[in-house]
């Protein structure tokens, strides 16, 4: 795993000590993704006996683009994808094959679709506070906002705000309790 911190570092990854990687995840960075101390990145099938389906892939797409994860944070096949910013606090724990997008990928108008118009791709930052916990399955769409000390069921689709402590289920998500 030297090898691959070596290639962080390469791509500017910036993180912090103690990186702990189990298998390798897919990173790209045209932007800036920055890493706490602490954190666990799991990628491969044995880490998380939940089940992987994928390696983390971590991708800050554009030059605009920014991830932050706090520290003391874990991760398990998860996909982070941002075109404009992705914030997760510290001590957040995110489920095996999570999607957090903050970005549809495409524009929905058919034409601008056609013609690959970047600049038609909606997109709203996603921001998870400090204790968070995302069950497996989940996917947190753009403008999501969650409150510290949240917890998400797994298999939600989870879109909008919710205040700190909220436990959220659902497709859609909507509040269930708070905690």
């Amino acid at each position: 795993m030297i090898l691959y911190r070596i290639l962080l570092k390469l791509s500017k990854v910036k993180y912090g000590k103690n990186l702990m990687l189990k298998g390798c995840p897919v990173v790209v960075n045209r932007g800036s993704i920055r890493i706490g101390d602490n954190v666990c990145i799991k990628s491969s099938f044995l880490s998380n006996l939940a089940g992987l389906y994928q390696r983390t892939v971590i991708c800050a797409r554009t030059k605009e683009a920014r991830i932050l994860i706090g520290e003391d944070c874990g991760i398990s096949g998860a996909t982070i994808y941002a075109r404009k910013s992705i914030v997760i606090g510290d001590r957040t724990l995110i489920g095996a094959n999570t999607k957090i997008l903050d970005n549809d990928f495409h524009p929905v108008d058919a034409e601008a679709r056609f013609r690959d118009d970047k600049g038609l791709i909606g997109t709203r930052p996603v921001k998870i506070g400090n204790d968070c916990f995302i069950g497996c399955n989940c996917l947190i769409l753009k403008g999501t906002e969650l409150g510290d000390g949240c917890v998400v069921g797994a298999g939600s689709v989870v879109t909008g705000k919710f205040p700190a402590n909220s436990v959220i289920g659902g497709n859609p998500a909507r509040l269930l309790r708070t905690v």
